[in-house]
């Protein structure tokens, strides 16, 4: 059973969080109503403020199953509410599992965990078979930087793309960020490490999700990699922050542990593959930075800073707009441009990466631009191009 904190009290002595606990919360309590421990806890969240929705569509969950595991007829020549009775032993309130979760006050009723990942993953077929879901499942994904990061998070855990996963950023959702991030105002300032794993535990209670709240420093990035206390270590890194430290070294210690690294820059559908699994001895950022370390980028100013961005990206490769906006950061401009279009389409080159690289596809490293301007041209580019060959 999933534990409300990191440091939760045993289901049976639960004491519900203080406002500012339930605020800060990421994690859900998953409650199973057939063990006597777990429905006193689940009798005294019904009659507590802590429950502001109860949801439950158990039943429409239970016809779905048996539509996913017999199309042809799911029923079995039975009424509906018989064939649904039955697969829930004549007790619907008993029967699956309730999801509290603290930071809105909802009380979810859903499938147990296999038949949850059945019907949630099942239009996924044949495009991934459920063994290669089942394989996908068991993997663990780290992403580093949640502005694209979280929408890449989001896409894996929405595609099943990863049972498990670490998320690392230390900053707090800001006004400016909803240009381009899932959330809503009432959630300004809260951290975006935070606000991933409550969409992604909205989506699947059932995932593993380890947060890092303060990002990745020197004290932390070792458990990020291996896991504290000895867990498992990552299968994937998917690596989206702008700190040049951070961007070294986690590949350092990607290439040390043999983790493939898959980044998406955002301008023009430029995705890096780094596969150090199959390739150890690869250089990073394939080699446009020459040997550079960790420390050696570790005090660099805002315009050196750039100077290293733009010799990772390439700036012949960049669009006129992002090659003009990085000139002018910290005069003119407060950031880089970065839309929701081209994040949500980096979400889905990493997601669909990330997918066929943990289910052993020969997908080589390298450099891959999926540019909608050159791919989907403008009218005047494509009545030229009519006229030049007519």
């Amino acid at each position: 059973m999933t534990q409300l904190m990191q440091s939760g009290q045993q289901p049976d002595h639960l004491a519900l969080p203080s406002v500012r606990e339930a605020s800060e919360s990421f994690r859900p309590l998953v409650l199973d109503p057939a063990t006597s421990a777990d429905a006193a806890v689940l009798a005294g969240l019904r009659e507590s403020a802590g429950v502001r929705e109860v949801h439950d569509r158990i039943e429409d969950q239970v016809e779905e199953l048996l539509r996913c595991r017999a199309p042809h007829d799911p029923f079995g020549s039975r009424s509906r509410s018989r064939a649904i009775a039955e697969a829930v032993n004549g007790r619907p309130e008993t029967y699956g599992r309730w999801v509290w979760y603290p930071w809105s006050g909802r009380l979810v009723h859903v499938l147990p965990e296999a038949e949850f990942r059945l019907v949630r993953t099942d239009r996924n077929r044949d495009k991934v078979t459920r063994e290669q879901q089942h394989t996908l499942l068991r993997r663990r994904v780290g992403v580093i930087g949640l502005s694209v990061g979280s929408s890449a998070a989001l896409a894996c855990a929405m595609e099943g793309v990863g049972g498990a996963f670490r998320l690392a950023d230390f900053d707090q959702l800001g006004l400016s960020n909803l240009n381009r991030l899932r959330a809503g105002v009432h959630e300004l300032g809260v951290e975006k490490s935070v606000l991933c794993a409550r969409r992604m535990y909205e989506l699947d209670p059932y995932l593993d999700i380890e947060v890092f709240r303060g990002g990745i420093t020197e004290d932390t990035i070792g458990d990020f990699f291996r896991g504290s206390a000895g867990g498992d270590g990552l299968d994937l890194l998917v690596e989206e922050c702008d700190t040049p430290w951070v961007k070294v070294a986690a590949r350092e210690h990607a290439r040390r542990r043999r983790i493939p690294v898959l980044m998406e820059t955002n301008d023009r559908g430029l995705l890096d593959i780094e596969r150090f699994d199959i390739d150890p001895d690869r250089p990073l950022f394939h080699g446009r930075t020459g040997d550079v370390r960790a420390d050696d980028v570790r005090s660099l100013d805002r315009d050196e800073a750039i100077r290293f961005l733009l010799t990772i990206v390439d700036p012949e490769r960049l669009s006129p707009a992002m090659t003009d906006a990085l000139t002018r950061v910290g005069r003119s401009l407060s950031s880089w441009p970065q839309l929701a279009s081209g994040v949500m389409l980096g979400a889905a080159l990493i997601t669909d990466t990330a997918r066929r690289i943990l289910l052993g596809e020969p997908l080589p490293s390298g450099r891959h631009s999926i540019d909608l301007h050159t791919l989907v041209a403008a009218g005047t580019a494509q009545h030229a191009h009519r006229e030049a060959n007519r």
